[in-house]
Order: C-alpha cells, then sequence, then structure tokens
C-alpha cells in the first residue's frame, strides 16, 4: 500500500490505481457478468462509474471540510478505511458477498448490479480513504483539483476496461471467478491491514509496524 502522501498527478493517479484498479474492478464486474445480459451490463458499468464520480469529486472538493465538521483526523480515517476494507476481503475469500445479495439470487436488473457495486467500487472504503487524505493535504484548490482529475482518470481506465472485456467476463466460469475473487481477497485483506498500521504509526503507535 502506497503512502497516501503524494506531490504531483503522476503519484495521485498511481495511488489511485493500486487501490480502485482495473484488477479490483473487473473482480466485481465479473460476479454480474454471471448474471445480466452484456446490455445491461454495460449500462450498469456506465451508471456506477458515473456514481463514484460524483461522490469522488464530492468528497475530493470538500474533504477538509468534512474531516473537520467530523472532527476526523487522518490517522482515524485510515484506521476505519482499513478496517472496513479488510471486513469486505476477508468477506472475498470466505466466499461472502458483504453488502450485497446473494449472487445465486440476484435478479438480473439494474438496481441488483449498481447494488452489487456499491461497496468494492462506487463507494469503495479504500478510494474515498485515500481521496479525502490525499486532497486534505494541501489547502488549496488546485491541488485539490489534481488528486480529483486522477482519480476520475482512474475511473475512466476501469470503465474502459469493463467495456473492452465484458464479453470476456460473461463467458468466464463462475467457479474461475470464485477462485479469482478470494485469491484477490487474500491480497486486499493485506492492503486493509497496511493502511491501518499506517493509521497506528501516524498516531504514535510504533511497536506494531516496523516502518523504514
Amino acid at each position: 500500500m502506497p503512502v497516501m502522501i503524494t506531490l504531483t498527478y503522476s503519484a495521485a493517479f498511481v495511488t489511485f490505481f493500486s487501490v480502485i484498479g482495473p484488477p479490483k474492478v473487473l473482480l466485481a464486474f465479473a460476479g454480474l457478468a454471471q448474471h445480466h445480459p452484456r446490455k445491461d451490463l454495460r449500462t450498469i458499468a456506465l451508471l456506477s462509474s458515473a456514481g463514484a464520480v460524483v461522490i469522488g469529486v464530492a468528497a475530493g472538493f470538500t474533504s477538509p471540510w468534512l474531516l473537520e465538521l467530523f472532527h476526523i483526523s487522518t490517522p482515524a480515517l485510515a484506521l476505519a478505511g482499513g478496517i472496513i476494507f479488510f471486513l469486505y476481503a476477508v468477506g472475498l475469500v470466505l466466499g461472502l458477498h458483504i453488502g450485497s445479495d446473494s449472487r445465486g439470487q440476484d435478479g438480473p436488473d439494474l438496481t441488483s448490479g449498481l447494488r452489487e457495486l456499491l461497496m468494492p467500487y462506487v463507494v469503495s472504503p479504500l478510494a474515498m480513504t485515500a481521496v479525502l487524505i490525499e486532497a486534505s493535504e494541501r489547502n488549496d484548490w488546485s491541488w485539490r483539483s489534481t488528486v480529483v482529475a486522477a482519480f476520475i482518470s482512474v475511473i475512466a481506465v476501469d470503465l474502459a476496461c469493463v467495456l473492452l472485456l465484458s464479453g470476456l467476463l460473461q463467458k468466464a466460469h463462475t467457479a474461475i471467478v470464485e477462485l479469482v475473487a478470494r485469491l484477490i481477497g487474500l491480497l486486499l485483506a493485506a492492503v486493509g491491514v497496511d493502511l491501518v498500521l499506517d493509521g497506528l504509526f501516524d498516531l504514535g503507535v510504533t511497536t506494531l509496524s516496523t516502518r523504514k
């Protein structure tokens, strides 16, 4: 997990790409592709990406006021985001899809598809944590605009990958999707733990983390 203090657009882009890039997003859409026709899948991708952009832009431009309004420190935000994402990742490892209906009972409609993407994509805990922390690093509009632009760019890359690979995702066997989900869930759990350690380290708890 990269330290969430960046100085340039490219560094911000890499940060967001690591927390909500195509490998994570394609996994979420692969599950939907098993139950939704391609036309609906593309509509879901467009709507969910638009929702992610709206939420990301709002969080990025209002981050200092949001943190001040709720009296939240960036270490506390890192801890909360890491814990939530860790629980979600553990659910993937165990085959439990937290925050969504059972895939076997999921109807092929747009509402259910969007609901499936709320936690992993639209309001990803890691992505929102990164947006809020990065945007609050400097108290000026130009920097927040840079962070928001980097976030939107990653969402655009995700959307392009989904639209290009929607046919392939539909052909993927359910067992393969589940296997990949559990493997990536293990890796994402480690990312969540690392974010929690970052928060603890910022709070001065150095005995639990060996930081260079």
